[in-house]
């Protein structure tokens, strides 16, 4: 049962993966992508922690944020 409800809370990271970000040029400060981070945090922590750590990454991702490589913990 947990990995339907991960599943289905990664289902739109995985429609924006390939639908929405091939149409922007790369520019993620970011290793892995934002993207990426929230499918792998909430395979990793579960729907709740691992969403948590995706919005607070994606908070972040701007002039004044961090950059570089940022694994999930």
């Amino acid at each position: 049962m947990k990995t339907l409800i991960r599943k289905i809370a990664i289902f739109p990271v995985l429609v924006y993966q390939y639908t929405i970000s091939p149409l922007f040029p790369t520019s993620c400060r970011y290793t892995p992508t934002c993207s990426q981070y929230t499918k792998e945090a909430i395979l990793k922590h579960g729907v709740f922690k691992g969403g948590w750590l995706g919005i607070k990454r994606i908070a972040s991702c701007n002039p004044w944020g961090g950059h570089g490589h940022d694994p999930v913990p």
